[in-house]
């Protein structure tokens, strides 16, 4: 059986909740991939590191669902990039994964042994 190993979360372990890291990074506004990866990162103290197709394809999956919506922001160096806001609908899923994480928690505590 694959563990994390060596301090960091198994991505089997996250990915269902992959969505509501993202959203709740965009809560206090737009941002674009590589500062979400890099915020994710930072805050998990380097625990979870998302992969970059893993990141683009919640991108898709939360576009697509219309939780986020995406536009292109002008940057100095005159390459476009891509930023992502998060849309009432996608308050709204946030909210509800959050219920479901405190759910799940709670279902999950029951079967961890500590000793």
């Amino acid at each position: 059986m694959k563990t994390g190993g060596g301090g960091l979360i198994s991505s089997d372990v996250i990915r269902g909740y992959n969505d509501t890291i993202i959203l709740y990074l965009l809560l206090d506004g737009p941002s674009y991939g590589y500062e979400i990866s890099r915020r994710i990162k930072e805050l998990s103290n380097e625990k979870y590191i998302i992969k970059e197709t893993t990141l683009y394809s919640a991108f898709t999956r939360l576009e697509k669902n219309g939780c986020i919506a995406s536009f292109y922001g002008s940057e100095t160096n005159g390459k476009r990039r891509t930023y992502y806001e998060i849309t009432q609908e996608g308050r709204k899923y946030y909210r509800e994964k959050c219920e479901e994480w405190e759910l799940t928690k709670e279902v999950v505590e029951k079967f961890i042994r500590r000793d």
